[in-house]
């Protein structure tokens, strides 16, 4: 059953994959999927943490804390199945840095930055990550470097790390 499962999935993927075809929807795919890596989310919110107001240092100071614990959790689920990654020429970086797929880094930050903006305020910036989030995890598939389920599975362990965060971590919540 799990190998059925895993053909299906790897047929779905295939289907969405579009790294091998030039074009507008795979440069804009390109674009997607890089802005969920980690550096530039750190690149922007450390300054941000540090120079920021009251408000968005303590919300810049919450996202990295939590895109790092999330990095590990998603760093120890890789090693321990150890899913090799679709196969593919795009994005050579992150086969060679991390060869394992399974689950999606990318997705699991994104979703988890989308949740605590979501959770936390203000409202504009929940909707703009809610809305993009999705897209990053469809473009990481569609560039070849993840499975559905990888981008799935990752989502789902972002998702629960910002509901586990926004209950442990009393920040004051932005009116509407």
């Amino acid at each position: 059953m799990l190998q059925s499962i895993l053909e299906q999935d790897a047929q779905l993927t295939q289907r969405l994959r579009v790294a091998e075809k030039p074009g507008s929807l795979r440069r804009l795919a390109i674009l997607l999927a890089h802005s969920g890596d980690s550096w530039f989310w750190l690149l922007v919110l450390i300054p941000l943490a540090w120079l920021g107001n009251e408000f968005w240092s303590q919300r810049a100071i919450l996202y990295i804390i939590s895109i790092l614990i999330t990095a590990v959790l998603v760093f120890a689920v890789k090693f321990t199945v150890r899913r090799r990654r679709p196969e593919g020429e795009w994005g050579q970086v992150y086969r060679k840095t991390d060869p394992h797929s399974f689950p999606s880094g990318h997705a699991a930050r994104t979703a988890l930055l989308a949740v605590l903006a979501i959770g936390l305020g203000p409202a504009w910036l929940g909707v703009v990550l809610a809305v993009w989030a999705p897209l990053v995890m469809l473009a990481r598939v569609a560039m070849g470097v993840h499975f559905l389920s990888d981008v799935v599975a990752g989502a789902l362990l972002g998702v629960l790390v910002s509901l586990v965060i926004l209950i442990l971590v009393p920040l004051p919540v932005v009116p509407v």
